[in-house]
């Protein structure tokens, strides 16, 4: 659910005051709190396991055929491009190690891919919201798992058009089959769907 207006003139102080408001009261209310290109917007049901027992497995199955000084990282901190006000929350990063040493908001330039794990409360925050911020963010690689349908997305390939940046490329898949995210391949086999 968006609860901020239209971010499309959004200045730096605008953006300064919904950064505020989300690090003020994230930790008082349930779910969370991500500033969009639409706003700030409020996935209001904490992750349940099957969403964090996929994150998870895609993680450690990521992390098995990936080279060294990679990771599949699961957790915090946020990624954050000031200048295009948005700050938003990936449920695994595909990142260098050494891009991790940052006291703040990782920029999300850095990334080789960002792994969403549909939400049951918000569901278009994964494919809808993402889809459209991720590419103007310059992550390369966006990959979508929803539980809800056993089914996802990968998207990759960047290219412009006149609603701004988006991904090009969109290979499909139903969860058993084995994926590319970027350069390496895991199987989808034995992740779990909502009840």
């Amino acid at each position: 659910m968006t609860i901020a207006p239209n971010g499309a003139s959004r200045d730096a102080l605008q953006y300064q005051a919904m950064r505020d408001i989300v690090e003020r009261i994230q930790d008082n209310v349930p779910g969370k709190l991500e500033i969009t290109t639409e706003g700030i917007v409020h996935d209001k049901l904490s992750p349940g396991g099957p969403h964090e027992l996929t994150a998870a497995r895609v993680s450690r199955r990521l992390e098995r055929v990936m080279p060294e000084g990679l990771l599949a990282h699961t957790g915090t901190p946020d990624v954050e491009d000031i200048a295009r006000g948005v700050l938003r929350h990936p449920d695994v990063i595909v990142i260098a190690e050494k891009d991790m040493e940052v006291e703040d908001s990782f920029d999300p330039r850095s990334l080789l891919a960002a792994i969403e794990v549909v939400s049951r409360s918000n569901p278009d925050n994964g494919w809808v919201g993402k889809m459209r911020d991720y590419p103007l963010l310059g992550i390369p690689v966006y990959v979508i798992f929803d539980p809800r349908t056993g089914e996802g997305a990968v998207l990759s390939d960047i290219h412009p058009t006149a609603s701004g940046p988006r991904y090009a490329s969109r290979k499909d898949f139903v969860y058993g089959e084995d994926i590319a995210i970027g350069d390496w391949t895991i199987s989808t086999d034995g992740l779990p769907r909502y009840a």
